[in-house]
């Protein structure tokens, strides 16, 4: 065989094998956008939730009349998506600046949410309730002193008390945030400070806490700790009254990570496992994913389940979720192919401590969205759901579906 001919042939074969490949990538997932903000109805959307009646509630943290942000709702309406703006935060700041901690909803159908800022200060705690038509209404359940902690970016959580549950990135007795509580008394909701951070324990708290049956509360601080790099941390409840505070793990900055950084929080396993990743660190300083299991004695050990490398992602700023299989999903904010962000799925290993497998089933690529961020949620039928703070048509931001 001639050397020209030899030649055509390795192309072919090299083109039919980058084929191949580019179509295993494409088939990890399908996208499709649901919606793309143009800033009159919102931009840099954060997180989706379902309701009960099936459809897509969430926050856009700018946009809206004013640029502070929207609340909207998607329904979906044979086979494409309507959307609706149950709030505009335009009022002059009256109704808060910037929502930027999600929201959650109760039994009833009522949104809550926090922002991060208010017209005359800090920021407050927020219910939304749905009206026969037009725009919900509005009630303010908590505006925070900056003795409580300023600027909450963490969202929150429900009790099987009906008591709620956030934390903050700011101020308090040691300027280091805080967590607190809120019960509603006689028809009035009251604050109680759970634990003012000192840094040593974890400063700037932007993740949403999780609780587990017996009551403890756990998050993240995206800095502080022992070596100023973030911290997991774990709120147990005293006889009598109170709480106590224990870090669970200090990241170093090197190959277990660094700067923890989940608006949506931690998730946790049957058996008490703690899963989340960090916005940077790991192998290739592009962030990890990580699992934090008790021990005996009360220590706490961490395992890295996968450090991103860039192409596959880079620095997540996403919490995880679990589907039925034990498969972990989440989101990058940057990397993968275009460096618009990605959303990848880890498959747990066929035997006990072995390696996890990732699968990028999704890198976004601008006009479909940028920068996801703050996590995703699954339907019935296994389809993801999550939004970009940027990207699409007016570079506001998208909220999207992906069928893996």
């Amino acid at each position: 065989m001639s050397a020209k001919k030899l030649s055509m042939g390795l192309r072919t074969i090299l083109a039919v094998f980058t084929l191949t490949l580019l179509v295993t990538a494409a088939s990890a997932g399908t996208l499709r956008v649901l919606r793309t903000f143009n800033g009159t109805d919102g931009a840099s959307p954060l997180g989706v939730v379902f309701g009960p009646d099936g459809k897509l509630y969430g926050v856009a943290v700018l946009g809206g009349s004013a640029g502070i942000g929207t609340a909207f709702q998607l329904t979906p309406v044979d086979g494409h998506w309507t959307t609706k703006i149950l709030l505009d935060f335009g009022n002059g700041g009256a109704q808060g600046i910037y929502p930027n901690g999600g929201l959650i909803l109760d039994s009833a159908g009522n949104l809550y949410g926090t922002t991060e800022l208010i017209g005359g200060g800090t920021g407050w705690v927020f219910e939304l309730s749905p009206t026969a038509d037009g725009p919900w209404t509005e009630t303010i359940l908590y505006a925070l002193a900056s003795s409580e902690g300023l600027y909450p970016q963490a969202g929150l959580v429900f009790d099987s008390a009906g008591n709620l549950y956030t934390a903050t990135t700011d101020d308090g007795a040691n300027g280091d945030g805080t967590a607190f509580e809120l019960t509603l008394i006689s028809g009035v909701w009251t604050e109680t400070r759970i634990h003012y951070f000192d840094g040593t324990d974890g400063s700037s708290l932007k993740s949403t806490p999780i609780l587990d049956a017996r009551g403890n509360l756990y998050g993240t601080a995206f800095s502080g700790g022992g070596f100023g790099f973030g911290t997991v941390w774990e709120l147990t409840s005293r006889m009598g009254g109170g709480s106590s505070e224990k870090t669970l793990y200090s990241f170093t900055g090197a190959g277990d990570g660094a700067g923890p950084n989940m608006p949506s929080g931690l998730a946790r396993d049957s058996s008490g496992n703690l899963y989340g990743t960090t916005q940077s660190g790991g192998a290739h300083g592009d962030g990890t994913v990580f699992e934090l299991s008790p021990r005996a004695g009360g220590t706490w050990s961490l395992t890295v389940l996968h450090s991103f490398n860039g192409r596959d992602g880079s620095g997540a700023q996403s919490g995880l979720i679990f589907d039925a299989a034990g498969n972990l999903y989440g989101e990058t904010f940057s990397g993968g192919a275009d460096n618009d962000g990605a959303v990848f799925k880890l498959t747990p290993p066929p035997t006990r401590n072995g390696t996890w497998t990732e699968t990028v089933l999704y890198s976004f690529h601008g006009t479909d969205g940028n920068g996801p961020q703050f996590g995703l949620v699954l339907d019935a039928a296994g389809n993801l759901y999550g939004t970009t703070y940027y990207g699409g048509a007016s570079n506001d931001g998208t909220v999207f579906e992906i069928t893996p």
